[in-house]
């Protein structure tokens, strides 16, 4: 068991590496908010996450403050922690900040864009379709930020894609959300228009379709179906804490 080891003890990957237990906690829960996992406004407790991934409350302490710096966690009473709820403003300064840091993103990326790069992109896009036909909401949130994040990271990495790992960090739940309880005909794409572009290499043109992907699908949300989320998150705000 690892709740014998501390934060600063060797944990195994995948890969015949090693990392400590903290950072290894550290992934696993931004994995689980990147992909809903952590309900937006329902808390859980710090020995309830411990208690989840097999480890001692000392690494998740440490990693949750991690989280909480980049807004991905609020800090509430008793040790509990929670994603924190969507506004409109907020969503409308998430999107806002997406398109902004996402654009410049992908427009560094396009020269490095080659053959090989086209084909994988192409081959995320496939998948992204298929998991929403056939309505796999994990599978969907994986390939949807993979695709991204592949054109992405082939440009400025090492400034941007933190700054974009915490957007993501603290939209991924409400997309989660809208998905699970609205339904599909939100999942809006421009990732064809983005390859195309990528292929041409016309910047205003990717420029254009990285835009129209962070904007559409979720932006059209009725007042309605925002009361209705708002519901939802109140409800989930309301269970007992694990």
């Amino acid at each position: 068991m690892l709740d014998s080891v501390d934060s600063t003890a060797l944990h195994p990957r995948a890969d015949n590496g090693a990392i400590t237990v903290q950072e290894w906690v550290y992934r696993q829960l931004k994995e689980r908010i990147l992909t809903g996992q952590f309900v937006p406004g329902r808390s859980v407790t710090l020995r309830g996450i411990a208690t989840m991934l097999g480890v001692s409350p000392t690494p998740v302490r440490e990693a949750l403050r991690r989280l909480v710096s980049e807004r991905a966690l609020e800090v509430h009473g008793n040790r509990r922690v929670s994603v924190p709820k969507m506004t409109r403003r907020k969503f409308d300064d998430l999107c806002a900040v997406r398109v902004s840091l996402e654009t410049l993103a992908a427009e560094r990326a396009m020269p490095h864009v080659d053959a090989d790069h086209l084909e994988r992109l192409r081959r995320l896009d496939a998948e992204v379709d298929e998991a929403v036909d056939n309505g796999e909401i994990n599978r969907y949130l994986h390939r949807h930020r993979e695709f991204h994040f592949s054109i992405y990271e082939l440009g400025s990495a090492e400034v941007l894609m933190p700054l974009i790992e915490s957007v993501w960090l603290q939209f991924s739940p409400f997309l989660r959300l809208v998905v699970s309880h609205i339904g599909v005909d939100y999942i809006v794409d421009r990732h064809a228009d983005a390859l195309n572009a990528l292929e041409r290499q016309d910047h205003a043109a990717l420029r254009f379709a990285i835009e129209a992907d962070v904007r559409e699908g979720l932006g059209s949300l009725t007042e309605s179906e925002w009361r209705d989320l708002d519901a939802v998150t109140r409800q989930a705000g309301d269970a007992p804490a694990p």
